[in-house]
This record gives C-alpha cells, structure tokens and sequence, in this order.
C-alpha cells in the first residue's frame, strides 16, 4: 500500500530544534536548562555566539525568558529562512532580524572583535553548517573564541507527539488512496486485533512490544477519529473523543478535583460506579454490557455488575459445557480472578507443553 505520509513528524517550515544536534531539543515536559552548550570561551568579554531552537509544536512568539533577553541583548540576529514562523513576532516586538545565512569565521570574528553578542535562529533542518565550522575554529586551539551557547526558546509539553501523530493521520488521509477512503466498519476488525496484539504484550512482559501495541492502539483512536470528521451529518474531530474522556475523568474523580475524599481503592471504585449509574441512568444493570465480548469476560462481567447491586441471582439450571463454564467464570469472579485471563495463561502453559511434545 502506497503512502504520501511523510518519513518523519511533520514540521512547520523553518521551526522545529536542528536535526543534527538531538541533544538541542529538551524531553517532552522537561524544561531545558537555557544554555545547553557552552564550548572553549575565553572570558565572556569575548562575545557569545547564541543557537535559538525552537519547537514547531509550540505556537510562534511563545519564546522562554532567556531568549528574549539574548535577542534584545544581540548585537546581531541572524534567520537564513525568511519564512521562519517566529520572525513576524519578532519584528513586532522590535527585534531586528537579518535574513542571511550564519557563517562561523563571520560571527566569531564579529562577537570576539566587537565583544557582543550574535544570535542565530535555527531553522527546522539545523544549522549545520555552522555548527561544524564553528566546532572546526574551536578545535584548532589557534582562536580566540566567543562563547558557543545552545538556547532552547521553547520546549515540547508532555504529549506533544500526540500533535504529530494527528497531523501525520490528517495527510495520509488526504493523500492516500487506501486510507482516504476507509471507514469505521472497515476498520473495526484491526482494532480487535490490535488489542489482542496489546494483551499479549502485556501478559508475555514484553516491553518493547507493549510499547507498540499501544502505539498501533492508539493509532486506531485517531484514525477513527478521523473518519468521523468527515462525517456529513454528525462530524467529530479527535478534540472531541479528548475532550469527552476528559470531562468523564474529572467527573469521576471528585476526590481528586471536587471536594469529596477517598482513601482507598474500594472508595474510588464506589464514587466511579456511583457517578457512572448517575450518568448513565440505566434501568438494568446489563445495559451497556456488550455481547459480543468472549464469552468467559461477558460471564464475569454480568456477575460482576450482580454481585455490586447486591442482587442474588441463582445460575440458571443447564447441562453441558456451557453451563459449567458459566459456573466456573461465577466463581472466578467472585473470588477475585478475571476467568479470561486466567484461562488464557493455562492455554499458554498448554502451548508450551504441545512444543515440548514436538521437541521429543
């Protein structure tokens, strides 16, 4: 299947930290410390040479204190990309920006000679160039150098990739002539699927993995997400679904954002199921069970939701498998086992013994 999805996170022209040097972009939450990088200086009198990174995640003009002090202090602001989202903000708050391209022989002797500072704004492919020939001048010991510093102007947040991942689903479905024209019903087996790919992650241990599943899971999410926005009756955009499960865990968390308490994990579960019968108003307790479940869960389930309403249901009078199973996943349940998962891993020790079996 063909593809117009671009290789990598999609990038706003000219923003974004330089791809050759990872270290310039700081981890998602955490705030960098503003001079990263500061290499063979003399004193500071010799002038600085200052590396702005920005992140095209963060809208432009939002800028850290440090870089607004370095760009009003500069003696030079330098921008090779004239469409670099950030230079309307900048020219609007008075800062000056020259549209030229940072050569390191240029701005060394210009910080050293004139002792002030030079600030270049990275553009979204790096400015390699100039950090090479600026590593060149200061590995030959024969200079006198400015200090080199590395500035993160803005940082990503916790989840900023999530931003990625919607735009990289938004051009694939645009562009790509299998994905454009899916919809929820075509994709619907993939999800089951995909879950039970997440299952076993978590079951075998495996983290590697478990950190793919939840990825290729979660890629379900915003491609259903997306079909929905093109919905011609009732669209929806995946702020929509974030915005939904949003509200639901703050209304079911009242003791964490409201004023009620609660000091174990029983509690909790009474105000999830409390709030939830309040919002649901469900004149069964089998409302809003699915069916199409397996069927080991879907027994545990209906004895679950009978055993917290307190309702004394007898098991209904049957022979056969079926109706030992129904027993047994009963029992599971009351006892505290989840029967699926239980008999999930006696199949898996099953399955080991079948391959020793082949072994001998």
């Amino acid at each position: 299947m063909r593809s117009a999805a671009p290789r990598g996170p999609p990038r706003s022209p000219g923003c974004g930290p330089p791809r050759p040097r990872p270290n310039s972009r700081p981890e998602p939450g955490r705030p960098a410390r503003h001079r990263l990088v500061r290499v063979n200086a003399s004193t500071d009198s010799a002038g600085r040479i200052v590396l702005l990174t920005t992140s095209h995640r963060v809208a432009p003009g939002l800028l850290s204190w440090p870089a607004w002090q370095a760009l009003r202090e500069a003696g030079r602001v330098l921008c090779a990309d004239p469409a670099h989202p950030q230079l309307p903000y900048l020219r609007e708050a008075g800062v000056e920006v020259e549209q030229a391209e940072a050569v390191a022989r240029e701005l060394v002797d210009y910080c050293v000679r004139e002792r002030r500072t030079a600030v270049v704004i990275s553009s979204a492919e790096g400015e390699s160039a100039l950090t090479d020939g600026l590593a060149r001048l200061a590995g030959s010991g024969r200079e006198t150098m400015p200090a080199l510093e590395l500035l993160p102007g803005s940082y990503d947040l916790p989840g900023a990739r999530l931003l990625d991942l919607v735009q990289v689903m938004d051009r694939i479905r645009a562009a790509c002539p299998w994905s454009g024209v899916r919809t929820h019903e075509d994709l619907a087996k993939y999800g089951l699927e995909e879950m039970y790919e997440l299952l076993e992650a978590i079951e075998t241990g495996d983290r590697e993995a478990l950190r793919e599943e939840l990825g290729d899971v979660l890629l379900q999410v915003v491609f259903h997400a997306r079909i929905a926005q093109d919905d011609p009756d009732e669209p929806f955009s995946v702020d929509d679904v974030a915005g939904t499960i949003v509200d639901k865990l703050i209304h079911r968390h009242p003791h964490v954002f409201g004023e009620e308490t609660a000091e174990t994990p029983e509690e909790v579960k009474e105000h999830w199921m409390r709030t939830k019968a309040a919002e649901k108003r469900r004149e069964s307790v089998t409302e809003g069970v699915p069916l199409g479940q397996p069927a080991l869960a879907l027994a545990a389930k209906l004895a679950s939701r009978a055993r917290h309403e307190g309702l004394d249901v007898a098991l209904p009078a049957g022979e056969g498998i079926g109706y030992e199973l129904l027993a047994l996943a009963v029992r599971a349940e009351a006892e505290g086992v989840e029967p699926e998962t239980a008999l999930r891993a006696a199949a898996r020790t099953y399955r080991d013994a079948v391959l020793a079996a082949e072994r001998r």
